[in-house]
């Protein structure tokens, strides 16, 4: 092996460390985001999940989400981590959202928008390299909810985020 070729499979070996190791903080923060309470847990409306397809990558996507409740007026933090699963690499969606959320009256829906930064894990099938990334991202987020928990998305990504994501999911309350 030649020293040129030591050189580049030395960086490629400390570039997979360390974005392996990246990605592992992503979601250890996003999950304890998620999954912990803070101050606000007493106003906490819920937890929930949510699920839809994502273009660019086309992907089939899950996850789950806290919702702290309302930080001033109508303002609420909602962090979600979501794994998409298609289009040759899986991916790993940490996204710190805050929504602002508008009463329909006389009606049981709310309407909310937002948005917010996001970090995004990238493993790509050995047919693609086998490659991981961590990039970052940034999403815009609208959708509709019913007071009974359920709800209806659409987000836009920027940066290194999937391009548009349409989704459902519920909110426990």
């Amino acid at each position: 092996m030649t020293k040129t070729a030591r050189t580049t499979s030395f960086r490629h070996l400390s570039a997979r460390i360390v974005t392996a190791r990246l990605a592992r903080l992503a979601i250890l923060a996003t999950c304890a985001l998620v999954l912990t309470g803070s101050a606000a847990r007493a106003q906490q409306p819920g937890i929930g999940v949510r699920a839809g397809v994502s273009g660019s990558p086309d992907q089939f996507y899950f996850g789950a989400h806290f919702d702290t409740g309302p930080i001033i007026d109508r303002l609420s933090f909602r962090p979600n981590a979501e794994i998409g699963v298609g289009d040759d690499r899986t991916s790993v969606s940490g996204n710190f959202e805050f929504v602002y959320w508008w009463p329909i009256p006389k009606h049981p829906f709310r309407i909310y928008a937002g948005g917010g930064p996001a970090v995004n894990l990238f493993r790509f099938n050995d047919a693609h390299g086998g490659n991981t990334e961590v990039d970052p991202g940034f999403n815009i987020v609208g959708g509709i909810a019913h007071t009974g928990g359920l709800f209806a998305e659409v987000k836009l990504g920027f940066i290194d985020s999937p391009q548009v994501k349409f989704g459902i999911g519920y909110t426990w309350k």
